[in-house]
């Protein structure tokens, strides 16, 4: 049986990660079973730049951390190795990351499941979300449309005002 200074760490830990959880806007969990050490090196760089936390923690003390903070969804994924992506700013940041990876590093590096704006996501609708434009090429996607949805109105109420004025 673990001595009380081992399960005060334990706890520590989980209370950490709850935290860090209960935080997040995004959470992608990972197997990454094989990845090499110049691989993990440059995911970890990666990461850092997106301001992304990037950990590696054993299953047993992520299940008691996605209890405590109401992830428990999330506990479907512990088997074997896993990691997490996690950002308290960017959505998207750590599922392209992660994605990225997963893309280079097939069989070796796999997303398990994913937490983007309050739900749960598989590994299908991370590849699909990280398939996507940039949320400002989006909106200058749409506004682009509105625009010409806008001129082209105009220019037809331009001709009818033509018309009248050629028939009156």
């Amino acid at each position: 049986m673990p001595s009380d200074k081992i399960l005060m760490q334990k706890q520590e830990t989980v209370d950490l990660i709850s935290d860090k959880l209960k935080a997040a806007v995004s959470i992608v969990a990972v197997d990454y079973k094989g990845i090499s050490v110049a691989n993990d090196t440059a995911l970890r760089a990666e990461m850092r730049q997106n301001n992304v936390e990037y950990f590696v923690i054993k299953n047993s003390i992520l299940k008691y951390a996605f209890e405590k903070s109401g992830h428990e969804e999330l506990n479907s994924i512990l088997v074997g190795s896993t990691a997490l992506a996690i950002s308290t700013e960017d959505e998207v940041a750590p599922l392209k990351v992660v994605q990225k990876y997963a893309d280079r590093l097939r069989d070796i590096y796999n997303t398990k499941k994913g937490y983007v704006g309050g739900r749960y996501i598989e590994p299908a609708e991370i590849k699909a979300i990280t398939a996507l434009p940039p949320r400002e090429t989006l909106i200058a996607m749409v506004a682009g449309t509105f625009n010409g949805i806008i001129a082209s109105f105009a220019r037809a109420i331009s001709e009818v005002a033509k018309q009248r004025e050629e028939v009156a």
